[in-house]
């Protein structure tokens, strides 16, 4: 398991200032709308001059036709990311044209695709999907890893069902883990540390319960204490 934390606060300085508090930290760090829509490119470079051995998630879950898709993961990839994602309701055609695009480049990021969003409970996803959320994340987590895709964003509670109908090396990022136990906030099908290693989840994403923390430094320590057990 590899912790990925949510950089999700309100000021690239404040985002700035827990990165440098963390830069010890062996981490994965992950960049969604609300910072790199406000901070953009220049917030990563800040990132990488704190620590250049940070791996980037740049969660921005495309969704769009597959070539504005795949000209967007152009993009992405010449920001020196290590890891972006599309919804897998984009289709296998989408999947297709975004990997293709991307080998062109030596070291190019990973891909993985949204199943399910950890937001969303069973009532109010069949209303959109019209089937249940483990049906259906099952489903496209096959066909993101039929077409190539490295992995999959999924709850904690489909990672192990979805890596036994792939391959344990298709990889499952997992929103939503609260690692004690912290209140769940927006999120629906949240999961502690524990569920997760049962899970075989192989990218934990913790936001809130770190950066809330009076002592985030401390709380990472005991997060991947338990990751590492």
């Amino acid at each position: 398991m590899l912790l990925t934390l949510a950089l999700d606060l309100p000021s690239a300085k404040q985002n700035l200032k827990l990165v440098e508090e963390l830069a010890s930290f062996d981490i994965w760090l992950k960049v969604g709308f609300r910072s790199y829509v406000r901070d953009g490119k220049a917030f990563l470079q800040d990132i990488k001059s704190i620590n250049p051995n940070f791996k980037i998630f740049l969660d921005l879950k495309l969704y769009d036709i597959p070539n504005t898709m795949a000209d967007t993961a152009e993009e992405i990839a010449s920001l020196g990311v290590d890891m972006f994602n599309i919804h897998a309701s984009s289709g296998a055609i989408a999947m297709e044209t975004v990997k293709k695009r991307l080998e062109n480049y030596k070291n190019p990021p990973l891909v993985l695709a949204v199943t399910a969003l950890t937001s969303f409970d069973n009532d109010s996803f069949s209303k959109i999907y019209g089937d249940s959320i483990k049906h259906k994340a099952l489903e496209f987590a096959k066909m993101s890893y039929e077409h190539g895709l490295d992995g999959v964003v999924c709850s904690a509670f489909e990672s192990k069902m979805i890596k036994e109908a792939t391959s344990h090396d298709f990889l499952t990022l997992c929103p939503a883990i609260r690692p004690f136990g912290e209140d769940s906030g927006d999120q629906q099908r949240v999961a502690t540390l524990e569920i997760a290693k049962k899970e075989l989840v192989d990218f934990p994403v913790i936001g809130r319960p770190i950066y809330k923390d009076e002592n985030p430094k401390a709380k990472v320590a005991k997060i991947l204490e338990i990751i590492n057990a």
